[in-house]
């Protein structure tokens, strides 16, 4: 048999949930439409907990009705493009559905972004309209984009009148440099502010005829393998098959009946389309967050009896260090989720004994609209990313050629499926790079090095970009970042290959110790207890300690930043 029919036969499929299929329908509609169907079945039911504030579907439909109608009027046409460069809140929500409800493009940026970065997504793009958060506008100022309209909104708008003093300390958690307090901006040509706007308009959206399996819902921005930020073309198709698939693979999840953290960042395609999108569109409940404040977010657990929890590795590394988590009944809560980097298996154990409960990880990258692959919640393997969702091929072909790998061989990552975007935005020779056409069959290459079990469960190794050369071996960074979390006083690490014109690549280990332990463990114990555990070339030859390790603004931990710092770029 060919390797490649192993991968056509879908092994995976004998360890599906009972009841999930192979495939599943899509529905051909727009995400305006779903909105506008859950609005009108759960109307009187709570869509958004803001720090006590509760904001009903029908008055989240109405804010984004009459969002799109000030857009509308605003000069915005179907195609345009509008960046949202906000935080978490209702603004965002409202912002983002209204914005698609006006036939628009959504563009998020990032809060963390500096000026360069935003200067270049809007050029990149081409947003001539902008939702932008008060405290933020200064980097806009410096930016100087070309654009026709900005909207502005403050981050207490919709708190409790009671909390609205929370609106400075919430942003003080985050942006220490901002000088607070948030400034006044005045209305002017060509800048108006979000409340006025909700105000002034009638809860009368344009009528857009949609098409969506050509009509873009989002331009969301990704570093990608190599080169400058790419904007990754998801149609309302994409998207609304991503959300689909994932909830085909969950049947214990109910429509109007699920409540759920929202604390992950809305302009990262995790907590966009899984938490936002997926969680609205299906009637559930948000307990919005607009910075992960662990306290609040554990007392938000048992107030509202939340029920799905979604988080990063960074989360559980904090969660299960931290003495209230004991508080929360996790084993009450229906699924506890990972995405967006590596589980470490450590917290995976370490998670199991402080709660009880197993955490299930999966995967995913923008240019799938979010998700691939998750672990079965009946059935979930520790160590790895489980299987591919329904209506989802996925294959493992060689790092130097395009062929298909054996069960068990390391080999990169490649998707079929109708949530994989349509292609770089004005980019067709790096979509062409990403895009393989194999037997008529277009995939997307991932950059991910994985390996397929004999079960056709996914186990995760290294980006192509994060391999490491020695002496001609590959070594996996990932594989000794393992080791080095399994050391009961390191709580962080980094590996990075540094050049070296002898070896190639000398691996190098950052490492966090444990407060307890900083000053009494040296960098050759370090190398010791890899030397115990890991194959000679694989054992790092230089050991660092750090206080802290970089993080990209959704908490991984970023090798790409280690090694601009190491080679002194």
């Amino acid at each position: 048999m060919e390797y490649r029919e192993i991968y056509g036969k879908k092994p995976w499929l004998r360890f599906y949930p009972k009841g999930v299929p192979e495939t599943i329908p899509i529905p051909e509609k727009s995400i305006p439409e779903l909105f506008d169907e859950i609005t009108k079945k759960y109307g009187n039911k709570t869509a958004l907990v803001f720090y006590g504030r509760k904001i009903s579907f029908k008055e989240l439909e109405e804010q984004v009705n009459r969002f799109a109608h000030a857009l509308e009027d605003l000069g915005v046409k179907k195609g345009d493009r509008i960046a949202l460069y906000l935080l978490n809140s209702p603004q965002y929500v409202i912002s983002y559905f209204g914005a698609l409800k006006a036939g628009a493009t959504v563009t998020p940026i990032s809060p963390v972004y500096t000026s360069i970065e935003v200067k270049y997504q809007l050029e990149d793009s081409e947003a001539r309209y902008m939702v932008c958060q008060d405290i933020l506008y200064e980097n806009v100022e410096k930016a100087k984009p070309n654009l026709k309209e900005l909207i502005v909104t403050n981050i207490g708008e919709y708190l409790p009148p009671l909390k609205k003093f929370l609106g400075k300390s919430l942003i003080g958690k985050i942006w220490r440099k901002v000088d607070l307090p948030t400034p006044k901006i005045e209305e002017t040509s060509g800048i108006h502010q979000f409340q006025n706007l909700i105000k002034r308009y009638s809860p009368k959206p344009p009528e857009i005829l949609f098409n969506p399996k050509e009509d873009l819902a989002a331009l969301p921005y990704t570093g990608g393998t190599t080169g400058s930020p790419k904007g990754a073309m998801l149609t309302h198709f994409n998207m609304i098959a991503c959300s689909t698939q994932t909830q085909s693979f969950w049947p214990f999840l109910e429509e109007g009946k699920e409540t759920i953290l929202a604390f992950l960042p809305f302009y990262h395609i995790y907590g966009q389309v899984v938490v936002m999108l997926n969680g609205l569109i299906q009637g559930s409940t948000l307990l919005l967050f607009t910075t992960p404040d662990l306290e609040e977010i554990l007392e938000a657990i048992e107030t509202y009896k939340a029920s799905m929890f979604f988080g990063v590795p960074t989360m559980y590394e904090y969660l299960k260090e931290y003495d209230k988590t004991d508080h929360v009944n996790w084993k009450r809560l229906k699924g506890i989720v990972c995405g967006a980097d590596t589980l470490h298996e450590s917290t995976v154990k370490d998670w199991e004994r402080k709660t009880g409960t197993r955490i299930l990880e999966g995967y995913g990258l923008t240019e799938c609209s979010a998700v691939s692959h998750t672990n079965p919640f009946d059935r979930p393997k520790v160590g790895s990313f489980g299987l591919p969702l329904p209506n989802i091929s996925a294959a493992v072909i060689g790092v130097e050629k395009d062929d298909f790998m054996p069960i068990g061989e390391i080999g990169e990552l490649i998707l079929h499926g109708p949530n994989i975007m349509q292609g770089y935005w004005k980019k067709p020779e790096e979509t062409k790079n990403q895009m393989i056409e194999i037997e008529g069959k277009i995939w997307l290459r991932t950059g991910d090095l994985v390996k397929m079990d004999e079960e056709g469960y996914f186990h995760f190794y290294d980006r192509k970009k994060d391999l490491i050369k020695y002496k001609g071996y590959s070594v996996f960074a990932k594989e000794i970042e393992e080791v080095l979390y399994s050391h009961p006083k390191v709580k962080a690490a980094g590996v990075i290959g540094v050049p070296d014109p002898k070896v190639g690549q000398v691996i190098k280990a950052i490492v966090v110790l444990q407060a307890e332990a900083r000053g009494k463990i040296s960098e050759e114990e370090i190398i010791q207890y890899c030397e115990g555990k890991l194959a000679h070339y694989k054992v790092p030859k230089i050991v660092e300690f750090r206080g802290e390790l970089p993080k990209t603004d959704v908490g991984k931990i970023s090798r790409r930043e280690l090694r601009e710092e190491t080679e002194g770029i």
